[in-house]
C-alpha cells in the first residue's frame, strides 16, 4: 500500500521501528477497528489508533459529553459540552490525523445489531463501561470472528485481555472466550459505577493506551520477537502499589459460545 511523502514523514518512527516497519505500517493502514465506547478508556485508545496510521475507525457511543468526563476522556473539551461523544471524537481524530476515515455510530450496542455492525470491521475495542454491553460485544465478536481487546477500570485498577475465541491455541485448543473468564455478569447492583466511587483519571490513559497497543500487536501480527500478546491472560494493574500482574486463564469446555454443549447443537 503506497504512502504519500507526508504520511511516510508523519509514520516515520514505525517505519523505521524492528517489529513493524513499512509492511507493519501499511498494515495499519489497510485495517479497520471499531472501538466501543468513547468515554475514559475509548478516548486514549481512539488517539493512538488515529497518530498510528489505522486507516479507518469507527466509534460506537450513544452519549453526550459531559463536564464531569472531562477529568479523564481526553479526547473531549470543554466546547464540546452536549455534544455527542462519536462527533466530538471523530472532529479530534481529524485534528490529529487527516489520513483516516472516520465513522461514527451514535447507537447503544445490542445484541440485535452487533454483529452486523462488528462484522464489518477487523477488529474490536471494548472500552464500555457496563457489564451488559461488554457481553454483548464479546459474544457478538466470538460468532463473527472478530479478535477483540477488552479493557476494564475500577476506582484504582484496571484490567485489559485481548480475545481471539475463533481460533485454537498452539495447544489445538479452543482459544477461551470472555465467558471463560466471567461465566456471568454480577447480581444488578454489586457493582457500583464510577459516579458512585470515582476514578483515577490517568488510570483510563494508562490502560485505554495498552488497548491501543495491543490492538497494533494483533493487526501487524506481533512485534517480531517472538513474544506472546495477551490471548488467554488478563492483564492486571494496581495503580496504588503501583504494580502489574498476569494471570492466564484458559477455554472452558462448559462455556455457552465454544463449549462442547454448543459444538453439539
Amino acid at each position: 500500500m503506497a504512502f504519500s511523502p507526508e504520511e511516510i514523514e508523519r509514520y516515520a518512527r514505525h517505519i523505521v521501528l524492528r517489529g513493524i516497519g513499512g509492511p507493519g505500517q501499511a498494515k495499519l493502514k489497510a485495517a479497520s477497528v471499531l472501538v466501543v465506547g468513547a468515554g475514559g478508556l475509548g478516548a486514549p485508545a481512539l488517539l493512538y489508533l488515529a497518530a498510528a496510521g489505522v486507516g479507518r475507525i469507527g466509534i460506537v457511543d450513544d452519549d453526550s459529553v459531559s463536564l464531569s468526563n472531562l477529568q479523564r476522556q481526553v479526547i473531549h473539551r470543554v466546547e464540546d459540552l452536549g455534544r455527542p461523544k462519536t462527533a466530538s471524537a471523530a472532529e479530534a481524530i481529524a485534528r490529529l490525523n487527516p489520513h483516516l476515515a472516520v465513522e461514527t455510530h451514535a447507537i447503544r450496542l445490542t445484541a440485535e445489531n452487533a454483529e452486523a455492525l462488528i462484522g464489518t470491521y477487523d477488529i474490536a475495542l471494548d472500552g464500555s463501561d457496563n457489564f451488559a454491553t461488554r457481553y454483548v460485544v464479546s459474544d457478538a465478536c466470538c460468532r463473527v470472528g472478530r479478535p477483540l481487546v477488552s479493557g476494564a477500570v475500577g476506582a484504582f485498577d484496571g484490567s485489559l485481555t485481548t480475545l481471539r475465541p475463533h481460533e485454537t491455541g498452539p495447544d489445538g485448543r479452543p482459544n477461551p472466550t470472555y465467558r471463560c473468564l466471567f461465566p456471568e455478569p454480577p447480581p444488578a447492583g454489586s457493582s457500583p459505577t464510577c459516579a458512585e466511587t470515582g476514578v483515577l483519571g490517568a488510570l483510563t490513559g494508562v490502560i485505554g493506551a495498552m488497548m491501543a497497543l495491543e490492538a497494533v500487536r494483533e493487526i501487524v501480527g506481533g512485534f517480531g520477537d517472538g513474544a506472546e500478546g495477551l490471548v488467554g491472560k488478563l492483564l492486571l494493574y494496581d495503580a496504588r502499589a503501583p504494580r502489574f500482574e498476569t494471570v492466564r486463564y484458559a477455554w472452558d469446555p462448559e462455556n455457552p459460545l465454544t463449549g462442547t454443549a454448543a459444538a453439539a447443537r
